[in-house]
């Protein structure tokens, strides 16, 4: 789960992640209502997410290579904002070059 500093009861945003033998799967990734849309209380909720599945395949040795099955509606937002690519329909991954850019966004390492 993702919650803020000093205001841990507050989830804003939560993941489900499966390992996949030589990648991670992410099998549920949630923004929190108020994280979602125009007037979304903190921007990036989804993005830190993704980053710390990236950073998780790093530690298991799958130089962080992600794969997510994408709701239909965000296949073209997770292609231009998060470098995803398409496998087939709306299965997409992320590859080493993506979760680069993502865990250097999003963590201070």
């Amino acid at each position: 789960k993702l919650v803020t500093r000093g205001n841990e009861a507050i989830i804003q945003g939560l993941i489900s992640l499966s390992d996949g033998e030589d990648h991670i799967y992410m099998n549920l990734i949630e923004s929190a209502n108020f994280n979602r849309g125009k007037n979304k209380l903190y921007f990036g909720v989804a993005g830190n997410l993704f980053a710390f599945a990236c950073k998780f395949s790093f530690d298991f040795g799958y130089d962080g290579f992600v794969s997510l099955t994408a709701k239909t509606s965000l296949v073209k937002h997770y292609q231009e904002n998060l470098k995803a690519k398409i496998l087939s329909g709306s299965r997409m991954f992320l590859d080493t070059n993506a979760a680069i850019l993502l865990i250097n966004q999003y963590f201070n390492d």
